[in-house]
């Protein structure tokens, strides 16, 4: 029997295999889900000195955090922020933890109720040796307001113009940016606070927008939010997207940019409901999404954390899941 040789038909077929079926086989690689089977909401995902670290939203405590070697096995930490700030008294929401080497600090930005029962919720800002903490607040509140204004935010320093960010919002107002000082202990004097986003542009998800994490892609600022309600019985919340070409705007949705008008790319889907507040990780080549949701047929376990592959067409991320 001759040896089966290379021909002209069978061309078309290797070229998709060599093009195509390495990135499939990059963006269908799925870890278990959930990876916290546990109520761990609004999950910040970052990478210190080799392994991966999670904060999220309040347990038994303060600041919920676990730490990983695989993003698949994750180890509880002790509380992230044991000590209490002067200023909050309950509801820790949602942090996000950066390393500035600079300051040579770990440093978590996040909110917190206000002792005062005339404000609502107010941003803080706690500094810690190590990534597992224990952090410590600077001793006041970077900002406050009514209701839950001012919660979600994401620090990120622009690495086109080297200035400190901070992105925040919710409470049915626009997605804020305004420049910190050197050393992230307060917002940089004189600069004022600029919308990024607003509430309200689509049919869907867009009544409330919170949950902001910015992300960069072959020159654009890609803004994730995530939109409506987030939890409860009518939980109806999702992942949306928006690009930019500077991070400080005119952001575009996909839904306009689609002409679509929808700009959700990760929603509701089978077992699992309201996916929302996302982190962007990369990790060797690969781009993955973690965000919360809950479980249709045991919601008493609250908002669990998946992590699922990301990927882009077209220049817009989409989520496999």
């Amino acid at each position: 029997m001759k040896p089966r040789t290379f021909n002209n038909t069978m061309k078309p077929l290797y070229l998709f295999l060599l093009l195509f079926l390495p990135g499939f086989m990059r963006v269908s690689a799925q870890l278990n889900n959930p990876v916290i089977a546990r109520d761990f909401p609004d999950p910040t995902v970052m990478r210190f000195n080799g392994a991966w670290y999670v904060y999220a939203t309040q347990g038994k405590s303060t600041i919920q955090a676990a730490r990983s070697t695989d993003l698949q096995h994750w180890e509880d930490l002790p509380d992230a922020m044991p000590q209490k700030p002067s200023w909050g008294n309950e509801h820790f929401w949602a942090p996000h933890v950066l390393y500035d080497a600079r300051i040579k600090k770990y440093v978590m930005f996040y909110s917190a109720e206000s002792t005062d029962e005339k404000t609502g919720k107010c941003l803080g800002v706690a500094f810690a040796d190590k990534p597992e903490g224990p952090f410590k607040d600077k001793g006041s509140p970077l900002i406050c307001g009514e209701t839950f204004v001012n919660i979600d935010p994401y620090a990120f320093r622009d690495p086109a113009t080297g200035k400190n960010l901070l992105i925040w919002g919710s409470g049915h107002q626009p997605i804020r940016i305004q420049e910190m000082n050197s050393d992230w202990s307060d917002f940089l004097p004189g600069s004022k606070a600029k919308d990024l986003l607003f509430p309200d542009q689509e049919t869907r998800y867009t009544k409330l927008i919170e949950g902001a994490w910015i992300d960069q892609h072959k020159g654009y600022y890609y803004l994730y939010y995530s939109g409506d309600n987030c939890c409860g019985d009518k939980a109806d919340y999702a992942v949306l997207v928006a690009r930019s070409k500077t991070v400080e705007g005119p952001y575009v949705t996909f839904g306009a940019a689609s002409g679509t008008g929808k700009s959700a790319i990760l929603e509701s889907k089978q077992k699992w409901l309201a996916p929302g507040h996302n982190s962007i990780l990369h990790d060797k080549g690969k781009t993955w999404i973690a965000f919360h949701a809950i479980e249709q047929e045991n919601r008493k376990k609250g908002r669990q954390m998946l992590i699922a592959p990301l990927f882009y067409r077209n220049g817009w991320p989409q989520v496999s899941w």
